[in-house]
């Protein structure tokens, strides 16, 4: 039959706050046999608005945007748009981010400092059903997950008010805790984390993605 072996284009459309990363993702991938790029926009509320118009294949969004951020754009995409294919292309390495990202619905996850035959491979696979995530990303993921699991919640809680400098008083006053409660989980923290201090303890919080910047 005519046409029978001709390749199905991916559309996609392509969702970050800066210009130039647009731009210059616009131009590698329309030069990709099998793909086009058939919108550009810099904030989330627009992406869900020209996602419904269009219907593209794949959407690459950004996390950090100013207004509606990335993940809730991606809530967003797939509540409205259960068949669009959210692909997160991101320059933060926060695996916490990834993690929410997943869990939200992200079919794949990858950084900026992907090679363009990584990214282009990420769509493929993304396109088709599958998910992608990135060597690097999966490797930040299982350190965020074992580090996780090591703190309890109360601990994690602890360690973002150690973030705001507080003592134990106040921690254990904003916790509805005694202080000496307060300094037990200061100091269960500190060994479960490999931290001489509270400044250390907050920088591998930090580096394991249990703190955002």
């Amino acid at each position: 039959m005519p046409g029978s072996n001709r390749q199905r284009v991916l559309t996609l459309l392509l969702v970050d706050d800066h210009a130039v990363v647009r731009s210059g993702l616009a131009n590698m991938l329309s030069a990709q046999r099998g793909l086009k790029v058939i919108g550009e926009v810099g904030e989330g509320a627009m992406a869900v608005e020209v996602a419904r118009r269009s219907s593209p294949d794949v959407v690459l969004l950004d996390v950090v945007m100013p207004g509606m951020g990335g993940l809730e754009c991606l809530r967003q995409l797939k509540r409205q748009h259960p068949l669009v294919r959210v692909l997160m292309l991101t320059s933060s390495e926060n695996p916490r981010d990834a993690d929410e990202a997943l869990t939200a619905g992200a079919d794949g996850y990858v950084t900026k400092t992907a090679s363009s035959a990584e990214l282009i491979r990420a769509i493929s696979v993304v396109a088709k059903g599958e998910r992608f995530v990135s060597e690097e990303v999966q490797r930040l993921l299982a350190d965020y997950s074992s580090s996780s699991a090591l703190l309890t919640p109360r601990e994690i809680e602890v360690l973002q008010l150690l973030r705001k400098g507080m003592s134990n008083p106040d921690i254990g006053y904003l916790l509805g805790i005694t202080p000496r409660t307060a300094k037990a989980h200061v100091s269960a923290l500190l060994v479960k984390l490999g931290a001489q201090d509270r400044a250390e303890a907050v920088a591998r919080g930090f580096e394991k993605g249990l703190l955002r910047p």
